[in-house]
């Protein structure tokens, strides 16, 4: 129940996919094939397993498909039996070597749309949000997920650093839509609202 989302500038025919958890990214490739759009990138929210899964079909289907990363998450994803083996599943996963490392407040392109790099450290080192300003649309990935937030009880994770990534997210418009890495589509208006424990965040309790 790990959510992907592939995005794409429809005037150059550009588009990019946001995170490749398991058997989900099928039917987005089916839908770069069908569009006859370029697939260029495959950005990752963090190296958590449920996140990169598909990442080697993803790589067979578009082998020009630039992975990127923050380096603190990258050896989650070259070592993903530690964390199989973690939850004590079978699944198997190929390691993920990146292709390049995002950092915070970098600006990438996605055809002609400003994406900004936003480092959301706390669920994972390495974890960062994607935020297009223009369109106002932030790919969250764990940090706020429909209603409640990313869990912290993980062996390289930090509730501190998870509060902070929330008060920075949630100075950017009320309005953005967020895409999460689980859970439905919201806005940060309908987080601030509605979320019990960004709402605790905010007020410092």
């Amino acid at each position: 129940m790990t959510n992907a989302f592939l995005i794409a500038d429809e005037t150059v025919g550009k588009a990019v996919l946001f995170d490749a958890p398991d058997r989900t990214t099928t039917p987005l490739l089916e839908e770069v094939a069908k569009r006859k759009w370029e697939l260029d990138g495959l950005w990752l929210t963090h190296g958590h397993f449920d996140h990169f899964a598909d990442h080697a079909l993803v790589k067979q289907r578009y082998p020009q498909v630039q992975t990127f990363i923050h380096a603190l998450d990258e050896p989650k994803t070259q070592a993903p039996e530690m964390q199989t083996r973690l939850f004590g599943l079978s699944l198997k996963i190929p390691p993920l070597k990146a292709d390049g490392y995002v950092v915070d407040d970098q600006m990438l392109k996605l055809g002609g749309m400003d994406v900004r790099v936003i480092f959301t450290p706390g669920h994972a080192p390495g974890h960062v949000s994607y935020y297009f300003p223009k369109e106002k649309i932030l790919v969250g990935g764990d940090l706020i997920i429909g209603g409640s937030v990313g869990r912290t009880d993980l062996p390289d994770s930090d509730h501190a650093a998870l509060e902070a990534s929330i008060r920075r997210i949630m100075e950017l418009p009320p309005e953005t839509r967020l895409l999460g890495g689980h859970g439905p589509e919201s806005t940060l208006e309908e987080e601030r609202k509605n979320n019990y424990f960004v709402q605790e965040v905010l007020q410092g309790r």
